[in-house]
């Protein structure tokens, strides 16, 4: 065999390589997103090879379902960890959207179809979501409020709202269009996964194609030099906070569905947390600058997973805890030394 031969076999391979790699990273995302999806086969191949019970396709379908709440938060916190800040209120005001959905049921005349119950409920949900994100928004934006400080405080507020609203209890719904959505699965898969999926997708493509995602990046990488580029940090920020607000309704609203209740107390508990877990896991900045959605698919997934594994193996529910802790740790000490390394 010739060198130049050898040397055409070689610049072959690399070619074919860099194309899989492209490949790889428009559907996964690059970077830490493409880490992530990586780490969450390697977390299905582990898993599935030592629990019989994770292979079966009702787990896995379980599984996915309880992950898009959560993920369904997370992916509006990767559009404000993109920005530069934080929400520490969306478990609480996840609650508060579900409680205000039946509060609304209740107020409504009786008589009215179920359809158009579901509609008024849904729309008073959501208004809520986007009301309660606006005013983190605002807070941020326009009171000049750490983002951490601001949330902090309406954290308590949501929470305290939605224990008033329901009397520190649980509200049930009666509208028969909740069950219908929750016991739907078109093509074997929940609606929730359909709809976390769609929303990953649509934020993703507007985050990473549109003049509002390049503004958003820009505002959390350097925000001086954004304003002096024209942007204004104030409304971008006030964007993300209500979009989430808007998402923590959907996913109150999914949520609402599948139970037919909502607590005031326990609904969207720790939601914050998992949230924030999933984008470092996806591969986001917490300083800003950088997020995936697809990335923070893959990081809810990922702790949607390790939850699942560790109640088939028995762990202790007090010791999950320290083993989700443990995943987080590892994947953002992983995700620097790549950086570093780049």
């Amino acid at each position: 065999m010739s060198a130049k031969t050898e040397i055409a076999r070689n610049a072959g391979r690399g070619s074919a390589a860099r194309a899989l790699r492209r490949a790889a990273g428009l559907v996964f995302g690059g970077g830490g997103a493409l880490a992530a999806w990586a780490a969450l086969a390697l977390l299905v191949v582990a898993c599935a090879s030592t629990s019989a019970a994770f292979r079966h396709p009702q787990n896995v379908l379980n599984v996915m379902r309880q992950v898009s709440y959560s993920g369904l938060v997370a992916l509006g916190m990767t559009w404000i960890v993109a920005a530069g800040g934080i929400d520490l209120s969306v478990g609480s005001l996840f609650a508060l959207c579900g409680v205000v959905a039946v509060t609304a049921e209740r107020a409504l005349p009786a008589g009215m179809p179920p359809a158009a119950a579901f509609g008024a409920m849904a729309l008073a949900a959501i208004a809520s979501g986007i009301a309660g994100g606006a005013v983190n928004g605002a807070l941020v934006a326009a009171g000049r409020l750490p983002p951490f400080i601001a949330t902090l405080g309406t954290y308590s507020i949501y929470r305290s709202l939605a224990l008033y609203l329901a009397d520190s209890g649980t509200l049930a719904t009666e509208n028969p269009v909740f069950s219908q959505i929750g016991a739907a699965a078109p093509l074997g898969v929940p609606i929730p996964v359909w709809t976390l999926v769609a929303v990953a997708l649509a934020l993703e493509a507007t985050l990473s194609r549109t003049p509002l995602g390049r503004h958003t990046l820009a505002t959390g990488a350097a925000e001086r030099v954004a304003v002096f580029s024209g942007i204004r940090p104030g409304r971008v920020r006030l964007f993300g906070y209500a979009l989430t607000g808007a998402l923590c309704a959907v996913a109150a609203l999914l949520s609402l569905a599948r139970l037919e209740s909502v607590s005031s107390t326990n609904s969207g508990a720790l939601y914050e947390l998992d949230a924030i877990a999933a984008v470092v896991i996806g591969g986001a900045s917490m300083s800003g600058g950088r997020g995936s959605l697809r990335g923070t698919l893959a990081g809810a997934l990922v702790l949607g997973v390790v939850t699942n594994i560790l109640d088939l193996w028995g762990v202790n529910v007090s010791l999950q805890g320290c083993v989700k802790g443990l995943v987080i740790l590892i994947s953002v000490l992983v995700q620097g030394t790549g950086r570093k390394k780049t």
